[in-house]
């Protein structure tokens, strides 16, 4: 979606093969990351002369209460869901500072502190933390030309919910379950998440900031 705006695109992952799949559309490098290992994002930070937007989107789901959460559960999911957010913008952002602009967005869901889900104990503790990093990015650098934003997903058409779905004792009635709390009878689209980070890295969204956007066919209210 950046790329057929113009942008000139990194992407970052630890799955070469599926990145290669992105080879194909202009204005896109690929660079293999793994965005919880320092010395890995310090390399590539020194590749990068000038960053105006840094998207941080890694993270993992895992599904339990907190009775099923194994504390190797719990530090898995802070360390790439949280952890990965905070080391990727520590390096990034004396860039942005540097050049008096840029622009953060982080992805957090509405299963955090915006909404209560069942069986999402870890994964909701993290994604309500982005929202709090989200914030104090924000307030701490906004005089300096800085803007931090998230956005919280409801429930995505991805391949990892239709592997998690898969991964169920009973996929029919686990994808009937997910569909049931979507009242618009249908999931979002990668797409039209990806609008929404377009969005906000562009100069229509210059007074958005400390913001978590919702985008979830009204599943939170």
């Amino acid at each position: 979606a950046f790329a057929k705006e113009g942008a000139k695109v990194i992407a970052t992952d630890i799955n070469e093969s599926k990145l290669q799949e992105l080879q194909k559309y202009p204005g896109i490098q690929i660079r293999v990351l793994d965005v919880t290992k320092k010395e890995q994002i310090e390399n590539l930070a020194k590749e990068i002369e000038r960053i105006d937007v840094l998207c941080n989107i890694a993270g993992f789901v895992h599904h339990g209460t907190i009775l099923e959460c194994e504390e190797q559960d719990w530090n898995f999911t802070m360390n790439l869901n949280v952890r990965s957010m905070y080391l990727m913008i520590k390096t990034f952002l004396p860039k942005m500072l540097k050049q008096k602009s840029g622009n953060i967005i982080n992805m957090s869901s509405v299963a955090s502190s915006i909404k209560g889900v069942v069986n999402r104990c870890v994964y909701s503790t993290s994604k309500a933390a982005v929202i709090g990093l989200t914030k104090s990015v924000a307030a701490d650098f906004i005089e300096q030309g800085i803007r931090c934003n998230c956005i919280c997903p409801g429930t995505v058409d991805t391949p990892s919910l239709q592997e998690r779905i898969q991964a169920r004792p009973n996929p029919e009635q686990a994808l009937k379950d997910f569909l049931a709390r979507q009242k618009t009878g249908r999931m979002a689209t990668a797409e039209e998440v990806a609008h929404l980070f377009v969005y906000l890295a562009s100069d229509e969204s210059a007074y958005v900031t400390g913001n978590e956007l919702i985008i979830d066919g009204g599943w939170s209210l």
